[in-house]
């Protein structure tokens, strides 16, 4: 039955694409819910394109790239069906609740109107170079700093030291994700420490948390190698306090508050075009925490906001990423030309990190060197040039305090209320209301409790 009626939905929809095409087959066959090669399939993504009123992306880059790319006939069809409605996160738990010291010090500052309005947040530009306020703020997050260390070291007996740059990637674990690309830097930096113990280094704690869906064999094997290095990293006494690697077990939102107010540094760093939005790093930023990223997903609107003067932008764009993929990619091209990815590489694969079993990590250099689509090798040197200006910036601490400041002050575009307000306004037909309802357990006044 189910199928009768999607049969009939498309049918329907058929004749009016023959109304505007005519009997343009290659037109019928793009915009049809039905797939007829081979064994006849639902294309469940164009049936939801057809029953839907409107359809969006969740950050301006995704929803070009679902217009030029993905649904492209769909919207030369339907342009009027095509929105774009960039993601938010609310105030009220990603800051106001998990970093109530940052919260009371931007209160002091312009009211406590910011968690319902955040675009209130702008008001602080004001003060993004002055030096007391900029000490307030670098309290806060060593405050916060400090109160991760000690709940680490507890729950991991990792000793980790609180003034090192927390370096931190939450977020699924996933190839285009690249956290492969993050791990490929951690042993850069060791092999530079090992190479001259004595040289200036920049302290830093690399933290991971994320988890793999059950079935995906890379992704646990990305943890593994993390959990490996990490393990050899945290137990040469020649790095010392220098460079410590954590993996962060069972992220849940519950971790994530603790995490997110002690982070200097957030990693966003997807190749370029696969990141639809994310949140996590509208969360970080609001925070304070300076974001290292490609132009992907919701950091290209970030970087807008706040100017590029406050974020670590490196590496290829979408059409640098086309460039290259139409060119054909070749890892060996970049593995062969740069000294330090070649030795990481060849750590991995000679089983640096996993004596006794060389062959552990076999296919993840594979994929790195044969059949990567997400073009890690392609960026790494941008990567850790963007990284070294990360560290030298963090030794500036007025200058890495009004980036903070910057950071936060450019917040207001990202909450949640700003998302769903356009949703209700240019897809529901309706005005959000800001009246202030009774708590639940309030009624006429009075608290009632549950019987």
């Amino acid at each position: 039955r189910h199928l009768e009626i999607i049969y009939h939905i498309n049918h329907l929809h058929m004749e009016q694409v023959k109304a505007k095409y005519g009997d343009d087959e290659e037109k019928l066959r793009q915009l049809s819910c039905i797939e007829e090669e081979g064994e006849k399939r639902v294309n469940m993504a164009h049936l939801a394109i057809i029953g839907s009123h409107t359809v969006n992306g969740v950050a301006f880059i995704h929803s070009e790239l679902i217009k030029k790319h993905l649904f492209r006939p769909f919207y030369e069809y339907w342009p009027e069906k095509f929105q774009n409605k960039t993601n938010g996160i609310t105030p009220r738990r990603w800051l106001l609740l998990c970093n109530p010291m940052l919260a009371d010090l931007i209160s002091e500052k312009i009211g406590d109107d910011w968690p319902v309005h955040l675009d209130e947040l702008a008001k602080l530009k004001e003060w993004a170079a002055d030096p007391r306020f900029q000490d307030e703020v670098m309290k806060v997050k060593q405050n916060n700093k400090n109160k991760l260390a000690e709940y680490l070291k507890e729950a991991t007996g990792i000793d980790i030291n609180p003034c090192s740059i927390f370096d931190i990637q939450v977020k699924r674990i996933h190839e285009y994700k690249r956290q492969l690309l993050n791990i490929l830097h951690v042993i850069t930096l060791y092999n530079r420490i090992k190479k001259d113990p004595n040289a200036p280094f920049t302290p830093r704690t690399v933290m991971i948390g994320g988890k793999a869906a059950p079935g995906y064999y890379m992704a646990k094997q990305i943890i593994k190698l993390f959990n490996r290095v990490g393990n050899v990293v945290n137990n040469d006494p020649v790095v010392g306090d220098k460079l410590k690697v954590v993996f962060l077990e069972n992220y849940r939102v519950t971790l994530a508050e603790k995490i997110i107010p002690a982070a200097d540094l957030s990693e966003q760093i997807s190749t370029a075009g696969t990141e639809a939005s994310g949140t996590g790093n509208m969360k970080f930023m609001l925070n304070g925490g300076l974001t290292i990223g490609t132009l992907d997903g919701a950091n290209v609107e970030m970087a807008e906001e706040m100017g590029n003067d406050n974020i670590f932008i490196f590496g290829m764009t979408v059409d640098d990423v086309e460039a290259v993929q139409a060119k054909g990619y070749n890892a060996y091209d970049y593995y062969n030309a740069c000294p330090e990815l070649k030795q990481v590489i060849d750590m991995i694969r000679d089983g640096f990190f996993t004596p006794g079993n060389e062959d552990e990590f076999k296919d993840v250099v594979d994929l790195l060197l044969h059949n990567d689509r997400f073009l890690t090798l392609a960026d790494y040197t941008a990567y850790i040039a963007a990284q070294d200006e990360v560290s030298t910036t963090y030794n500036n601490t007025a200058k890495w305090a009004e980036m903070a400041i910057h950071n936060i002050a450019s917040s207001g575009k990202f909450s949640s209320d700003r998302t769903i307000a356009e949703y209700a306004r240019e897809i529901w037909g309706m005005e959000p209301s800001y009246e202030k309802l009774p708590d639940p357990h309030h009624v006429d006044g009075k608290e009632t409790l549950p019987e």
